[in-house]
Order: C-alpha cells, then structure tokens, then sequence
C-alpha cells in the first residue's frame, strides 16, 4: 500500500475527504475569478469599440438599430425638448455638491419619436422647489453625447421606483433611468434608449453636463484567481507533508517498544 493510500485508511479518510473538499471549493473560487475576467475583457472590448465608433446621427435607419448594443457609442441628435413630460434623477453629485439631473424628453426633427436626454445636474435646492423652467432651452437644439442603457435594478443603497397608483399624476422624481417607466409618462413613442449629454467648453450655465467614468482596467480577477489556486496548492501538499508527520510519529513508539522488548530477551 502506497503512501498517499494510506490517507484514506480509517484513521484519516474523514480529514482527507475535507482537504479534497476544501482545495475543490479553492478551486472552483479560481475558476469564477477567471469567468469574471473573461467577462470583464469581453466587456472591456465592447466599450472600447463602441468608443472609437463614428458618431451615430439619429435620423432615419439609425432610429431602428439595435441602439442597446451600442452603450457610450457617441451620438448626435437633433430636435425641441419637450419640458412638460421632463423629470428628475434623484442623488446626483456635481463637485461635492449634492443635486439632480434633469432628463428631457427630445422630440427628433422630422420624425414621431423621441429620445430621453440626460442634460446634466442641477442644485437640489433648486429641484426641490419644483420649477425647473430657468433651464429650459427652448427651440431647435443640438445634443452630442453618448448613448446610455436603461436602468432597471436598483444599486446598492437605492430603492426601485414605485409605480403610481390609478389616479395619481407621473413620477417627477426617478431614482434610476428607467427608459420604460419614463417613457410611459409620455403621449408619443421614445428609443429604448437614453443619450448622456456631453460637456461643451461653449456651454457654461446649468446643467452642468457630464460623461459616464468608465474603468477598462481588468480589475483584480487573475490576481484573485492566483491566490485561490495558490491556497489550494498549498493546502494539499502541506496536508501531504503532515500527514506524514504525523505517521512518523505514531511508529516511533512502536519501534522503541520493539527495540525494549529485543533488550529485554538478550540480557535473560
């Protein structure tokens, strides 16, 4: 009988059946730190190509692309804001200061459609008073910006936005762009998706525009993954190596009590 049999014999094969489990568990940790990095690289990809795509001017065929596979694509659009269906994004920070930003439904030129518009943040003083017409900007405008999903699950220290109940008036206030839930506060068809205003050095006065920060690190998945293979490694062969300790220990006993019992038999 081999060595690493013996692991299994009475005295060990409950501790060797944990270690097996345990390197397994460190093991499989690995393996979805490594999904996470495929997915984080394929990702990565995605926006970057979306990036470095040409600008997409909503007009004609563009208008029934699949617009939600183009996320932070640079877009162009033009159209009049429609300030009676515009509503808010609630937790908005601009330099440390606390607000809004205002999304505004954009009626496209020459079509039936719309387009929701995030225009950038306000002072939350000035969202809590309810009139938001200081910001309007009326007549035919031009919006660069670029292309954003809507949002349907809250993030961590949000809450969903509730569905008004019959008879009460539209949502002024959103916690998440919710393209769907907005756009059914509105008379007329929108895109399934939304267009993140760009700053422009032209434009200096509120709403402060604003971009999507986007991380194409790949963040710390294969440093994670070398560890758990690394614990897993090292828990089989430190097991391998006590219990071989511990083997020893147990026969030295035995020898000694054998080399007595010689002694003892040679001197009668």
């Amino acid at each position: 009988m081999t060595y690493l049999t013996r692991l299994f014999n009475r005295r060990w094969w409950k501790i060797t059946l944990l270690v097996i489990l345990a390197m397994g568990v460190m093991v499989r940790l690995g393996i979805w730190q490594l999904d996470r990095l495929a997915q984080r690289r394929a990702f990565n990809a995605r926006v970057q190509a979306q990036m470095e795509a040409s600008t997409l001017h909503l007009q004609g065929a563009a208008l029934t692309e699949d617009l939600p596979s183009m996320e932070y694509r640079q877009v162009q659009v033009t159209g009049e804001y429609d300030f009676a269906h515009q509503v808010a994004l609630r937790n908005q920070a601009w330099q440390g200061q606390f607000g809004v930003h205002l999304v505004t439904p954009l009626e496209i030129s020459g079509t039936q459609t719309a387009v929701l518009v995030d225009r950038g943040w306000i002072p939350y003083d000035d969202f809590q008073n309810g009139d938001w017409s200081k910001y309007d900007e009326p007549g035919l405008v031009d919006v660069t910006g670029v292309i954003r999903l809507s949002q349907t699950r809250p993030t961590i220290g949000r809450q969903a936005d509730p569905t008004p109940a019959p008879g009460e008036g539209p949502l002024k206030a959103w916690n998440m762009a919710n393209i769907a839930g907005i756009t059914a506060q509105i008379p007329y068809s929108a895109l399934p998706v939304y267009v993140q205003q760009a700053p422009d050095p032209a434009w200096t006065q509120m709403p402060y525009r604003t971009q999507p920060e986007i991380d194409l690190t790949e963040g710390p998945h294969l440093g994670y993954a070398l560890q758990w293979f690394s614990f897993a490694l090292i828990l089989g062969v430190g097991y391998v190596f006590y219990a071989r300790q511990e083997e020893e220990k147990a026969k030295k006993p035995a020898r000694r009590e054998h080399s007595d019992h010689h002694g003892h038999a040679f001197q009668g």
